[in-house]
């Protein structure tokens, strides 16, 4: 994939000023569990430890935003900016202690937001869920839930979640809060009941950089991440591993967006939706979500989306590698009553049952300068499957892939595909019954056009294209040749422009 190279990411923002506090005051309630920090109701705690850090020479400000020093309460020197408006905190930085951390996100909410930094390096090691009163009061997920029933009644019979599942490690984020990272992990301790790391619900702005997540285990949704409908986060160079989504019919194994997400130069690797029918292996979607310049690898899904499943999303996903990722439908990504657009993107050697790189089902998929090779199908669509959908494939090589069913390349089934400017080739449909190495329709409309269908087989008649009660059309710029055992001889409906 020509675009993703470690010295093309993204240029980091410009770093915020930075302010220096002795000892910080924290105010509101303080609630930690087995964590270890200490209660405090409605009075001032100095935690030791917890440091506003300095402004220095080199920080980046913008014009209008450089401080001025006031003195609080404690009489610590207190920088402030000139701006009216901006509300702008110091940096916290939290050592290397799992109850620090704990505190500092405590708060952080209490002060209506804040920017922490973790200790370089650092293994924050959680050993219990954070216990805290939830101040979620419904607003509008329970209205989006209800909408969605109304829509789809059969939603209505599926059980309420358990609210005693829906734990996470650290408090949850209710502010605009940023977490630099600097290189630690956070992690839960193997021997920990099921908790995730971070939820944010509606009105939180969770920003995390330049960390690794660890061994997440969730009962519902969200391995790691779960970010609610009405809720938006930032995952910037952040590894999301080992971490697991125990939910029957939800998923997102590393991180579950119902918000409005962007993640980039990221890393998702080990992940699983485990539940009977888990969505998303690495991430789940089902808001909107911008994913660039990432990597999903050795991810599972017992459902559908090895690497990353969209459902009832829209996602624009750009200069990404899936690689090893499994599910029982579209093992690199999945795409379900969902609108997704892929551009620049790799599906290396991923395996299902229906659409061994990519599966889409009564959704839009829409895919631009491509690289589909080496993945692999039980059933059908060796490197797409598209099932009642609509997808556009431009610029791109689907090469090499293999199905013990039908549609080696390409399986189409009620839908309306479209293959421009791109190349299908030395795809196999090796299955005793198997026909269409290169693309099989049925039902539904194919047209190609300035493409090339050639070199693929399979063990019926046709190698190259099979059509089945759907309109096939081939232009006379795209050329079908040199497949086994035939080029579209076989097929039940005529195709015009395709050597025998």
């Amino acid at each position: 994939m020509s675009t993703y190279r470690e010295g093309d990411r993204a240029r980091r923002p410009r770093r915020r000023s930075r302010w220096f506090l002795a000892s910080g005051l924290l105010a509101g309630s303080l609630v930690v569990g087995a964590a270890g920090a200490a209660a405090a109701a409605d009075r001032a705690l100095t935690l030791p430890g917890l440091a506003r850090l300095t402004p220095t020479a080199d920080d980046d400000r913008r014009d209008g935003d450089r401080p001025t020093s006031e003195q609080g309460q404690d009489g610590a020197e207190r920088a402030r900016p000139t701006t009216p408006g901006t509300g702008k905190r110091g940096v916290v930085s939290v050592p290397c202690d799992a109850a620090k951390l704990v505190a500092a996100l405590v708060t952080a909410n209490a002060e209506g937001g804040g920017e922490l930094r973790l200790a370089p390096k650092c293994r924050y090691t959680l050993t219990e869920a954070f216990h805290e009163t939830d101040q979620y009061d419904g607003g509008i997920r329970d209205a989006r839930e209800a909408a969605d029933a109304a829509e789809t009644p059969g939603d209505a019979e599926a059980p309420p979640h358990d609210p005693a599942d829906d734990t996470a490690g650290l408090p949850v984020i209710y502010q605009a809060i940023t977490i630099d990272g600097a290189g630690a992990t956070i992690a839960r301790d193997a021997q920990a009941a099921p908790f995730r790391f971070f939820t944010v619900r509606d009105g939180g702005e969770l920003t995390l950089r330049d960390m690794e997540l660890h061994n997440g285990r969730s009962a519902i949704e969200g391995g790691s991440v779960h970010v609610v409908h009405g809720a938006t986060a930032v995952v910037e160079r952040v590894t999301v591993s080992q971490s697991t989504s125990l939910s029957p019919e939800g998923g997102g194994g590393g991180i579950f967006n119902d918000g409005n997400m962007v993640v980039t130069d990221s890393t998702f690797v080990g992940n699983s939706a485990s539940g009977a029918a888990g969505k998303g292996g690495g991430l789940l979607n089902g808001g909107v979500l911008t994913l660039k310049r990432s990597e999903f690898h050795r991810n599972s899904a017992n459902g559908y989306g090895g690497g990353l499943g969209n459902y009832r999303g829209a996602a624009d996903v750009e200069s990404v590698s899936f690689t090893q990722n499994s599910a029982a439908q579209g093992g690199g990504l999945a795409s379900f009553s969902a609108r997704t657009k892929v551009s620049d993107t790799e599906l290396l050697n991923n395996t299902a049952q229906v659409g061994g790189g990519a599966a889409n089902s009564d959704a839009v998929l829409v895919m631009r300068t491509m690289t589909i090779r080496g993945n692999t199908s039980t059933v059908n669509g060796g490197g797409i499957s598209t099932v009642k959908g609509l997808t556009p494939l431009d610029d791109s090589v689907v090469e090499g892939n293999t199905t013990h069913g039908l549609g080696a390349g390409i399986y189409a089934e009620k839908a309306n595909l479209l293959v421009r400017g791109s190349d299908v080739t030395r795809n196999e449909a090796v299955g005793a019954a198997s026909q269409g190495g290169g693309i099989y329709a049925n039902a539904g409309s194919v047209a190609i056009y300035t493409s090339k269908v050639t070199h693929n087989a399979s063990t019926l008649k046709p190698g190259g294209v099979f059509g089945m009660h759907a309109q096939v059309k081939i232009d006379d710029e795209s050329v079908v040749v040199e497949n086994e055992p035939t080029n579209c001889e076989g097929s039940q409906v005529p195709i015009a422009h395709c050597f025998r």
